[in-house]
């Protein structure tokens, strides 16, 4: 199928969902586009010989997608950077610990309790997974995505110090995350040993490279949006710093979402406060708003669709059964132990560990690092579980995290009165 085909297609569909969410089921739009386009996928299945022509032609555009090239090598850089361009730094700042540890300490804890515990579960079950591919699984399902519960976090009243929190953490642990997939997945492939050293210095070329990277690409790109009043260059300034840096980034084997938030982090405090007019201003956060709502409108219906093309068996939905439930403990565990230890230094709003846990939902990331594994009875094992942790949670906890935050926040004016 050709791009152009592939582009119409996608649009189309994505368009047709969003209206019907929007004047029947008035979900948050990225939820409400998964499940829409997950009922579309489920109905070409049931009607069979009545729906062939139009499940062949969506068969055809969804094999025609490379799915994780598409996401990581593509809409990726725009996601991150639209993300990190309206995030204030002084709210940043403020959060900015308990962000790190969280994102660090954090994924990684994830990936070891996750990596550890599937790894039994599948034993069980009798479903042949190394334990090195386990802890890739692990670290592909450890990061969090804040697009489809930051909606809700605001129609609930969430106190701006969490939607931070869950902001901030989601744009960093994206980035580490994927770090820490990178070097799982050399070792897994690559035949190398396993030890803490190796680990420790692609980590750290990649992390740390990766800031250094997006602070000398933002930088850049400030000094020359400081230079010009003409909004249409400026945003394509910020346009090519999103993609030419994401791709420089990648070819140097730094990490590029990291060095895409730290710019976007750069552009959108210092850049829109000393380098633009308002006018330019204005322009630029209603086209990062536009490419961020479309491209998200996008990717949840791929994920919804994805439905098609993935292969299911009772044995995966058995391990979907038993993952579920160690994703979550292992965000509970991942989030509260930190937190915790933090409480001898700082003060925290009162259920935030039960917040953080249900409202760390996993999204396109995920799917998209688990499809880039190499082919195999793996791949479609840790496809499968993946697809359905990432349903559980958009569908399930993105649903419900308004009513956990309304009821925490009642809890706690009922404790005060």
């Amino acid at each position: 199928m050709k791009l152009f085909h592939i582009l119409a297609l996608l649009v189309s569909i994505s368009a047709a969902f969003s209206y019907l969410n929007y004047r029947f089921l008035k979900l948050p739009t990225t939820i409400g586009l998964m499940l829409i386009a997950m009922v579309f996928s489920l109905g070409l299945n049931l009607l069979g010989p009545m729906s062939d022509a139009v499940e062949r032609e969506v068969e055809s555009m969804l094999r025609s997608v490379d799915f994780d090239e598409t996401l990581l090598h593509g809409m990726l850089s725009f996601l991150l950077f639209a993300g990190a361009l309206h995030l204030d730094l002084n709210d940043l700042a403020s959060q900015r610990g308990v962000i790190a540890v969280l994102a660090t300490a954090g994924v990684i804890g994830a990936t070891l309790i996750i990596g550890a515990l599937s790894w039994l579960a599948f034993g069980l079950l009798g479903l042949e997974i190394s334990f090195v591919y386990c802890l890739l699984f692990g670290a592909l399902i450890s990061p969090t995505d804040p697009i489809a519960v930051l909606g809700v976090l605001k129609q609930a009243n969430a106190p701006k110090s969490l939607e931070t929190k869950i902001a901030g953490e989601s744009l960093f642990n994206d980035g580490v995350a994927v770090v820490l997939f990178l070097v799982l997945a050399r070792i897994a492939t690559g035949g190398e040993e396993v030890s803490a050293g190796t680990v420790l210095g692609l980590f750290v070329q990649e992390t740390v490279g990766g800031v250094l990277f997006g602070l000398s690409a933002g930088g850049l790109a400030y000094w020359m949006l400081k230079r010009v009043d003409n909004y249409q260059v400026e945003v394509l300034i910020t346009l090519a710093l999103t993609t030419g840096g994401y791709v420089l980034a990648e070819r140097l084997h730094l990490s590029a979402p990291v060095a895409i938030v730290v710019a976007g982090l750069l552009i959108g405090n210092h850049g829109r406060l000393l380098a633009m007019s308002d006018r330019t201003r204005e322009h630029l956060d209603t086209f990062w708003e536009l490419v961020d709502e479309i491209l998200n409108a996008v990717l949840f219906v791929l994920i919804g669709l994805e439905v098609l093309v993935l292969t299911f068996k009772t044995a995966y939905l058995q391990a979907s059964v038993l993952i579920i439930p160690i994703v979550l403990v292992a965000r509970l565990v991942s989030v509260g132990l930190p937190i915790g230890l933090m409480r001898r230094f700082r003060s925290f709003s009162p259920h935030v560990v039960k917040i953080l846990t249900w409202a760390g939902l996993r999204g396109g990331i995920s799917v998209a690092l688990a499809l880039s594994l190499p082919a195999g009875e793996v791949r479609n094992t840790l496809v499968a579980v993946t697809y359905a942790v990432v349903v559980f949670s958009i569908l399930v906890q993105g649903l419900t995290v308004g009513r956990v935050v309304r009821r925490a926040t009642v809890t706690v004016q009922m404790e005060n009165d």
